[in-house]
């Protein structure tokens, strides 16, 4: 069970104290000072190890089935004895343009936090040392807790959806320079960041149900004069939303130029291609009359005939030359 447990600690007064090392002594002992809690944190526990901790705090079934299996939406449920939220931390590789979402699952009871976290992303160390560097936030119980975590998800949110745009803005001027060029891996790649800003949309969209819900009345186990907290990181995460919608709006726009542009260039190839077989169709014409076995062929005798039969070839390439030039065809 240790290796699962990434920090367990007991809080009174908004400072750090030390407990018993036993998760269940800490939670008696919290419980019986009534003004502390314990903050029990967990890294990919096993539905063993999760059911020690399930029994201990009295947490619901269909709670401990969503922390172990993971693959959930971004979602606020209330139990009888406990408050249930699932975040999906996401992390942006600006190399290869990657969007990757973890999960970290919150548990709100009488004086306690359990959180739960799947994958890498959005380790809770920074957000501890946050809150234990401002007691007087961490005064508000367990509620401070499901704030910080809250609050420091959604900043990089803002961070990620601000990386997404610049790297969408350099994408944006690589499509319309002079020259690009129309071939298919343009389109791959405006096509596979497309799916990473659905994949980041997909961990913020969800959430602002939740967190509306947070920011209001109501919601049992978070304290009343948290609202205005919530409702903070709330805005936050309306701006990132609106944001996201925004980029996929963009994406399509440029995918849809992007194709515009390669069938503009197609039909100038075509439009050229056609231009050249018209000019060479008049010589292979005068040359294919020409090359008849007739017995009374024309001109057979006359002098000059040769070259001005490719004087007048070369005058009729030249004037569609002049009038495919004219029109822009070439």
């Amino acid at each position: 069970m240790p290796a699962v447990i990434v920090d367990c600690a007991i809080y009174r007064g908004g400072r750090r104290t030390d407990g018993p090392a036993d998760f269940s002594d800490a939670l008696a002992a919290a419980r019986a000072e009534g003004d502390a809690f314990l903050w029990l944190g967990l890294h990919e526990a096993t539905e063993h190890e999760f059911a020690l901790v399930s029994s201990e705090f009295g947490l619901h079934p269909l709670a401990v089935e969503d922390a172990l299996h993971a693959h959930q939406r971004p979602k606020l449920e209330v139990y009888d004895d406990s408050l249930f939220v699932v975040l999906k931390p996401v992390v942006y590789e600006p190399r290869g343009d990657t969007v990757s979402t973890g999960e970290l699952m919150v548990f709100i009871g009488d004086s306690f936090v359990v959180t739960v976290r799947h994958g890498e992303g959005a380790p809770l160390t920074a957000v501890r040392r946050r809150l234990e560097a401002e007691p007087e936030v961490l005064g508000h119980g367990p509620t401070s807790v499901l704030y910080a975590v809250s609050d420091a998800i959604v900043d990089h949110y803002v961070e990620v959806a601000d990386e997404l745009q610049l790297d969408l803005e350099e994408l944006e001027a690589e499509v319309f320079s002079p020259d690009a060029g129309s071939s298919t891996p343009t389109a791959a790649r405006i096509y596979d960041f497309k799916r990473q800003v659905l994949e980041f949309r997909r961990a913020t969209g969800p959430l602002a149900l939740p967190m509306a819900r947070l920011a209001g009345a109501g919601v049992p186990f978070v304290h009343e004069h948290a609202q205005p907290f919530f409702r903070d990181v709330n805005d936050h995460l309306l701006h990132v939303n609106e944001q996201v919608e925004g980029l996929d709006r963009l994406l399509t726009d440029i995918l849809s130029a992007h194709l515009a542009q390669m069938g503009v260039r197609q039909n100038d190839d075509m439009r050229k291609i056609s231009a050249w077989a018209a000019m060479a169709a008049v010589p292979t014409m005068v040359a294919g009359i020409y090359g008849m076995n007739f017995r009374h062929m024309p001109e057979l005798t006359y002098v000059w005939a040769y070259p001005t039969v490719i004087a007048l070839m070369a005058v009729v390439v030249f004037g569609l030359h002049r009038q495919f030039k004219r029109r822009g065809w070439l």
